[in-house]
């Protein structure tokens, strides 16, 4: 047994000075190696040595390999942590050339970690102010239009979540505060899905409340707006 002992000793010996005299690979060949496992798509691999150099500060290849690091976990759908490496890369390197990219990117992390409308929409929120500093900041960028269509499609997301709480309220018999979502919805003056629907629980709402006055706009603008609709066809025969 002793000697089984003393023969793993000297094998664990021999792998530790194997791997002392290992030589070390330089800068320029880890980050070609990164790249060449980026291009691939080896995208978990490549960010392990991007993120090799970019703890080393004081390579020159510091700020290239931090921002490819975070495009790494973006191309995994690891926003969280691709938010933190664009956010570090901004704070890092404020003056870099290609700091306008992790400006858009951290709008862009911030819309794919929000949540479905019925949840939280903290990030949907954050996505927006993020966006707009983006446009604010580089009103020239030829990513312009795509930073506002992101803000629209959160803006909406903003207005589903407006839509389902007051159908929420709706159904739990609450219906002044369903009445105050879905008009403040109609008053947008929006033409779709969800302004055809609250035309509708408005009606429907302001006919309970015996205010017939207010059900008949209601009723009048889904007409006119949505004419054939299922929801103007339910609620012609009240209407008549």
């Amino acid at each position: 047994m002793r000697r089984f002992i003393i023969a793993l000793l000297i094998l664990m010996l021999g792998f530790a000075a194997c791997s002392r005299n290992k030589p070390q690979l330089s800068t320029e060949a880890r980050l070609k190696a990164a790249d060449e496992l980026y291009a691939k798509g080896k995208y978990a691999r490549a960010a392990v040595l991007y993120d090799e150099i970019s703890f080393e500060r004081k390579s020159a290849s510091t700020a290239y390999a931090n921002l490819r690091q975070a495009d790494c976990y973006f191309a995994i759908n690891k926003f969280a942590d691709a938010q933190k490496y664009y956010e570090q890369f901004i704070s890092s390197f404020p003056d870099h050339p290609e700091v306008s990219n992790a400006y858009y990117q951290v709008g862009a992390c911030l819309f794919e970690e929000s949540l479905s409308p019925q949840y939280d929409q903290s990030e949907t929120i954050a996505s927006i102010g993020a966006f707009n500093i983006f446009i604010d900041k580089f009103p020239s960028d030829l990513r312009y239009s795509s930073a506002v269509d992101y803000i629209h499609k959160a803006q909406y997301k903003l207005l589903e979540k407006q839509y389902l709480s007051g159908y929420i309220h709706y159904k739990m018999k609450d219906y002044s505060a369903a009445l105050m979502y879905f008009d403040e919805l109609i008053a947008l003056g929006n033409t779709d899905d969800l302004d055809r629907q609250s035309l509708y629980y408005s009606a429907k709402l302001h006919l309970h409340q015996k205010n017939t006055e207010k059900a008949r706009q209601s009723y009048d603008r889904l007409l006119l707006r949505y004419t054939g609709s299922k929801e103007a066809k339910r609620l012609s025969r009240r209407f008549k």
